[in-house]
């Protein structure tokens, strides 16, 4: 049995209230901790809502790029610390810089859909300087 309200829908009905009821009715000097607190919850709510399944995406990619057999799940975060001893140290053996950059970039886009979406989409073509 799914309970309801799930808490993504909570963190969206908070944000809705704070957004487009709160902030009008506190002082000049509050409306920026107001508009702070709203977006901390849709953060939260996109969390909530797509965070898992990145982080089931993150632990496969890594997983993949450092060819630990599909039999051993060692957690996200001593996946995370491998690569990155890796990364900082050689190259990733039996991959190109190309395999790894697509991997990181893949997995930077999950968390910019979370936490500045509309970022995850950038396509590295328009740098903002002309060229």
């Amino acid at each position: 049995m799914q309970y309801r309200p799930t808490a993504a829908e909570l963190l969206r009905d908070i944000a809705a209230l704070l957004d487009d009821h709160v902030i009008d009715e506190v002082n000049p000097a509050l409306q920026h901790k107001v508009r702070v607190a709203a977006n901390l919850a849709k953060i939260l709510e996109r969390e909530v809502d797509l965070a898992p399944a990145n982080a089931l995406r993150e632990s496969d990619t890594i997983r993949d790029l450092l060819g630990v057999p599909a039999s051993e799940h060692p957690p996200l975060t001593e996946l995370r610390a491998r690569l990155a001893d890796i990364v900082r140290t050689s190259d990733v053996p039996g991959r190109s810089d190309d395999e790894v950059w697509e991997a990181l970039v893949r997995i930077t886009r999950d968390d910019l859909a979370i936490c500045k979406p509309g970022h995850d989409t950038w396509t590295g073509d328009d740098w903002g300087d002309g060229s």
